[in-house]
């Protein structure tokens, strides 16, 4: 892939999550009194700033950016897991979500000691977090078809983002896996661009939420 290609993508990809940004914080009001949920704000902005602080330590600094993104999918996968917790009804399902986060956090810290958090990604916590998030999300869907608020989940702003969220790490999985074989694969554009675009789709999703997202002062 050329240098420039790259490069606009990169761009594009900060754009988007700067439009992301901006939305989270004008309806913020639409959702500060929604436990955890409105946690989910904050994480967009710390999204946004690690990836600046990503970019600009492989620029200016160091080849090795891992240990910042590597503190980012704890942080966020863990916040995910929670908030899907929260957000579903049914016992069993909590318990289960439960499971995989603190399964998650085991693997997370045992693979420390095989991995150099510093200057390598953490392929199998990550691995295991996605396949956990995506079931997690399943069970979100399964639980919303079963009950009332079905009717309204078009303006749930938990809706969109577990619509984002699935897209995305259904489309990105493959590449998330193959991009850390990137050196010895001889062209790699089309994992860079499914990123891409699952990025977009992804973000895409969390702003039509926040725009949907119905004023309400209690937990969905």
């Amino acid at each position: 892939m050329p240098v420039e290609y790259l490069k606009f993508l990169i761009k594009t990809s900060l754009i988007i999550q700067f439009i992301t940004l901006v939305f989270s914080t004008i309806y913020f009001n639409k959702i500060k009194r929604i436990p955890v949920l409105k946690y989910f704000t904050p994480l967009v902005w710390y999204i946004f700033f690690n990836e600046l602080l990503g970019l600009f330590i492989r620029l200016y600094i160091s080849d090795y950016n891992a240990i910042i993104y590597n503190i980012y999918y704890c942080l966020s996968f863990s916040y995910f897991f929670i908030l899907y917790r929260k957000n579903i009804t049914k016992k069993w399902s909590k318990l289960l979500v439960f499971i995989f986060l603190c399964i998650y956090l085991l693997i997370f810290i045992i693979n420390g000691f095989f991995e150099n958090y510093l200057i390598q990604s953490q392929i199998i916590p990550y691995i295991l977090a996605a396949l956990f998030l995506v079931t997690t999300i399943a069970l979100y869907f399964i639980d919303i078809i079963n009950s009332n608020t079905v009717l309204h989940v078009k303006s749930s702003l938990l809706f969109w983002i577990s619509v984002g969220l699935l897209l995305y790490y259904i489309s990105n999985f493959p590449f998330r896996i193959i991009r850390n074989y990137y050196t010895e694969l001889a062209d790699s554009s089309t994992m860079i661009l499914v990123g891409f675009i699952s990025t977009v789709v992804m973000n895409t999703c969390f702003c039509i939420g926040y725009v949907l997202q119905d004023n309400v002062s209690s937990s969905q």
